[in-house]
C-alpha cells in the first residue's frame, strides 16, 4: 500500500509541474507559438521518472520528485520565451 501512494504521489506531481510548464507557456507565448515539443519531452519524461519510482522501492519520492522538477526546469530553459529574455539581457 505504501508503494501505491508513493507512486500517486509523484505522479500527481509530475502533472502539476507538467501543467504548470503548459500554463506558463501559454501565457508567455500563446497558441502560435507554443512549444509542443518541450510539452511531449516533459510528459514522456514524468511517464519514465513514474515508471521507475514505481519499479525501484529504495527510491525516495522526494528524490523523483525533485529530478522531475529539476528537469522541468531544465527543459524550461531552452524554450523560446526564455532565449528571447537572455539574449534581451545579454545585449
Amino acid at each position: 500500500m505504501k508503494k501505491v501512494i508513493s507512486t500517486l504521489l509523484v505522479a500527481s506531481a509530475v502533472v502539476l509541474l507538467t501543467a504548470t510548464f503548459g500554463f506558463a507557456e501559454f501565457a508567455a507565448t500563446g497558441t502560435s507559438t507554443f512549444p509542443y515539443f518541450q510539452l511531449g519531452c516533459l510528459i514522456v519524461g514524468g511517464l519514465i521518472i513514474v515508471s521507475l519510482k514505481h519499479k525501484y522501492n529504495k527510491m525516495y519520492t522526494g528524490e523523483a520528485i525533485g529530478a522531475f522538477a529539476l528537469y522541468t526546469i531544465f527543459v524550461s530553459m531552452f524554450t523560446s520565451p526564455v532565449i528571447d529574455a537572455i539574449k534581451m539581457m545579454v545585449s
